[in-house]
């Protein structure tokens, strides 16, 4: 049976298969878009095998310079002649293209270049060696060489007749030790001596504070100085402490044989990780892999934000999130239920509803200037006039910090709260308050008793909305409290444990970052990548938590529903 096609218009069946197909491809995006970020992320952490190789590019016709190149290969793409021979290499322009290698040469302290292009036509003489060493230093990014010595106080520990793996044994072994040393040094420098100087810190503002009261006399002017006495001689304690750890891991060093013979000596305390990639299994490969992402999630950012692991700025968007929720949420249901169930409907209300539904569509860096001017610049500031005046001049909460950051956010997200809760409370059947106050109860009772809680879900739904916008912006946080490095988290053991006033750091500004402001682009590549896929994930993981706690909402308050 044939149909007209004015018929099968008229049926809806093409915009069926129209809505289908943008879903389908919406679908296919969004996979295409996590896979591209998981695979050029990911891949990153990867122990990959470190080539070794002869380069001999023409420098003019006839005459070649031929260097030893040692690095790990990163990428291959094909390029014109043209355009290698505008970069000053001669090549036979009659073949049209080139393939050239990315080639990650480490070293960056010996040749001053960490990455670099190799024509793969002047590439020769390509071996894997199983004893070339990969080393992760906390400067300078990553090494590749050979073992040669290992040395105590400069002098050398292991004879070479002894073999190539008596010597990396040792040098495994004096390098755990180091490591050990190193994160002891860590917790004295960032945990005691942190407290100590916050101690100090806290005894100068009482100080502060009781002279600006009158109320420092001599009595208490005794009692801070033994007190400031007291820490003064933990902390001098601390401080040797450290001088004999960092004469410990400052003892041992080891001689590697870089490219071109070139003999480069590494301390061990300048060394986060080493292991030779040609010689290991899949197992220990995988093993090494897992190592290096756990590092990336639970580590501090090191080498301008290209190296180290970004936990601070993980820690700082959750934190954020959740103040955002804890603000945005009774704000955003108190005016909803003020607009639906108080409010007289009439040409202010709808004016306000109009008005509401605009805000969400101003620009986000608008509420950053407005969060600048007004949250720091006005209410900071008063605060610090009000409850910190023995800090002044140095500002407290009248400076960019977490709060005023939460409280921006909760400012931009608002109006998607109060729309989402307004919708939920406009379902309800009227019918249900009447017999509610049929029985008995307030007007106060029934919504906080009836209406609220099946409104419940809708108010869900409008957080989840707002955690999404929320966790995305960078531009408004810019101004109001999100910085390069944080020096420390704002949650930690020391009163108020909670510190609002603190600046932090956040992932899709450490994105930002990484991406267009590092010096070294081709190292924070896939740094980019891996960071933004994680924020991806973040903030997939906290509205999933909300909308489990919606459905098990929409579940208990099933029965009610019409």
């Amino acid at each position: 049976m044939r149909i007209s096609a004015s018929k099968w218009f008229s049926s809806g069946t093409p915009f069926v298969w129209l809505n289908a197909g943008a879903v389908a491809i919406s679908i296919l995006m969004v996979v295409g878009l996590l896979g591209l970020l998981a695979i050029r992320g990911m891949a990153h952490f990867w122990p990959a095998d470190v080539m070794q190789a002869n380069y001999a590019p023409p420098v003019s016709f006839g005459s070649v310079m031929t260097t030893e190149v040692l690095g790990e290969k990163v990428e291959t793409e094909s390029v014109s002649s043209i355009q290698i021979a505008s970069s000053g290499i001669p090549v036979d322009e009659s073949i049209p293209y080139y393939d050239r290698e990315l080639v990650k040469l480490g070293n960056r302290d010996v040749t001053g270049a960490d990455f670099a292009w190799l024509l793969s036509s002047f590439l020769s003489d390509i071996r894997y060696p199983a004893d070339v060493v990969a080393l992760e230093r906390r400067e300078w990014g990553n090494f590749y060489g050979f073992l040669a010595d290992v040395k105590e106080s400069g002098q050398r520990v292991i004879d070479a007749d002894q073999g190539e793996d008596a010597l990396w044994a040792e040098f495994e072994q004096r390098l755990s030790r180091a490591l050990e040393i190193h994160d002891e040094i860590y917790r004295i420098e960032k945990i005691e001596i942190g407290e100590v100087n916050y101690a100090l810190e806290r005894l100068r503002l009482r100080q502060r504070g009781l002279e600006l009261e009158g109320a420092f006399d001599a009595e208490v002017e005794a009692s801070f100085a033994q007190q400031r006495e007291e820490l003064g001689a933990d902390y001098a304690l601390l401080q040797q402490d450290l001088v004999v750890l960092n004469q410990a891991i400052e003892r041992d060093s080891a001689l590697f044989l870089a490219a071109n013979d070139a003999e480069v000596e590494i301390e061990f305390a300048d060394i986060v990780r080493a292991y030779k990639p040609n010689q290991m299994g899949f197992v220990e490969k995988l093993i090494t892999y897992f190592a290096k992402l756990g590092e990336f999630l639970t580590d501090e950012p090191r080498e301008a934000n290209t190296e180290g692991g970004i936990f601070p700025a993980i820690f700082g968007t959750v934190m954020m999130v959740l103040l955002m929720s804890v603000f945005v949420t009774p704000f955003g249901v108190v005016a909803a239920v003020y607009l639906r169930e108080y409010a007289r409907q009439g040409l202010v209300t709808r004016a306000i509803r109009i008005a509401v539904n605009n805000l969400a569509g101003v620009p986000s860096i608008v509420y950053g200037v407005f969060g600048l001017g007004f949250f720091i610049y006005i209410i900071g500031a008063e605060v610090d006039q009000l409850f910190y005046p023995e800090a002044l001049p140095a500002p407290t909460f009248g400076t960019p910090g977490l709060l005023w950051a939460s409280l921006t956010l909760a400012l931009l997200t608002v109006p998607v709260v109060i729309v989402a809760t307004e919708e939920g409370l406009a379902r309800i059947p009227r019918s249900v308050r009447e017999g509610s106050l049929a029985l008995g109860a307030t007007k106060f009772e029934t919504l906080w008793r009836v209406v609220l809680p099946m409104a419940s879900p809708a108010m869900m739904t409008g957080l989840i909305l707002a955690v999404a916008r929320a966790a995305g912006e960078v531009a408004p946080l810019m101004l109001v409290g999100v910085v390069k490095l944080a020096p420390s988290l704002p949650l930690d053991g020391n009163y108020p444990y909670l510190h609002l006033d603190q600046k932090f750091m956040h992932l899709g500004f450490h994105i930002y970052d990484v991406g267009f402001q590092s010096p070294n682009i081709e190292a924070a590549r896939p740094l980019v990548f891996a960071t933004a896929l994680l924020l991806v994930i973040v903030i997939a993981g906290l509205n999933l938590s909300a909308v489990a706690l919606r459905n098990r909402l929409r579940e208990k308050f099933k029965s009610l529903e019409v």
